[in-house]
């Protein structure tokens, strides 16, 4: 049963087998922490930048291998939509200037409709979300 959202700085920590978090997912069942399409729009961001850079040798191979890395990751979780509920609880989050950025609100959104916990390091901001539960399992 999903329990959990990845914030993407989470996910970061996980694809690089950060040892607290690491400890944390294993106390919990495989199906209780999913990603999101913003956790895979950010991650593909980050791994897309440096391939639109003239690369050659081994940073061109590293560059492919990550984006590879990537996307084997995200189908080791389950995945919550941005959905027609989601889009209307950004929309009203995006209208109360809560001074957090976009992605974030978007992340926060789909956790409240569907009633989930975010993992996140990045508390000043999800902060602001009125009624948003949010752990930190990098400590």
């Amino acid at each position: 049963m999903l329990q959990f959202l990845f914030d993407t700085d989470h996910l970061t920590l996980y694809q690089y087998k950060h040892p607290p978090l690491m400890q944390r997912i294993a106390l919990h069942p495989v199906d209780s922490v999913a990603i999101c399409p913003i956790n895979i729009e950010e991650t593909m961001r980050g791994r897309l930048a440096p391939l639109a850079r003239v690369l050659t040798g081994n940073k061109h191979v590293q560059a492919y291998a990550h984006l590879a890395a990537s996307e084997e990751m995200f189908r080791l979780f389950p995945l919550v939509p941005f959905d027609a509920a989601s889009e209307s609880r950004y929309q009203h989050l995006r209208a109360a200037r809560l001074r957090v950025g976009t992605l974030d609100l978007k992340i926060a959104a789909i956790a409240l409709t569907n009633g989930l916990t975010v993992l996140t390091r990045n508390r000043s901001e999800f902060g602001r979300v009125a009624g948003l539960a949010l752990e930190d399992w990098s400590v």
